[in-house]
């Protein structure tokens, strides 16, 4: 599967552009995430074949921090991504999450509570 990197809550455009510009050389795939797709699970929005989606639409609130998820990266790539946005000066990015077989199950919010959890724990 082609490399994506899926983007949650960005209103400024100033930072969507900067980290457009930052992963624009490394040729990934940039998908931003609509509120209504949060209750997706992360699995189908990365477009795992054998993902099931959910049906209906999401009507919660939205996240409240950017969330972005990297799917399909090899280690070697996910520095490389991680340090063009470092570079970039795009600000610190909280929370970040590597899409895998237990993640990908769940949807935007579950995965930005999970963390959010690990950050608090870590501080």
């Amino acid at each position: 599967m082609k490399e994506t990197i899926l983007l949650f809550h960005i209103p400024e455009k100033e930072k969507r552009l900067k980290i457009e510009m930052a992963l624009f050389p490394l040729h990934v795939r940039l998908k931003y995430i609509m509120q209504e797709d949060y209750h997706q699970p992360l699995g189908v929005l990365a477009g795992i074949k054998d993902a099931v989606p959910a049906e209906g639409s999401y009507t919660g609130e939205d996240l409240p921090d950017t969330m972005i998820v990297f799917a399909f990266f090899s280690d070697s790539r996910l520095n490389q991504a991680l340090a063009a946005l470092r570079k970039s000066g795009v600000g610190p990015l909280s929370y970040k999450a590597v899409l895998t077989p237990t993640n990908q199950l769940w949807t935007a919010p579950e995965c930005f509570a999970e963390l959010r959890q690990e950050h608090e724990a870590l501080n």
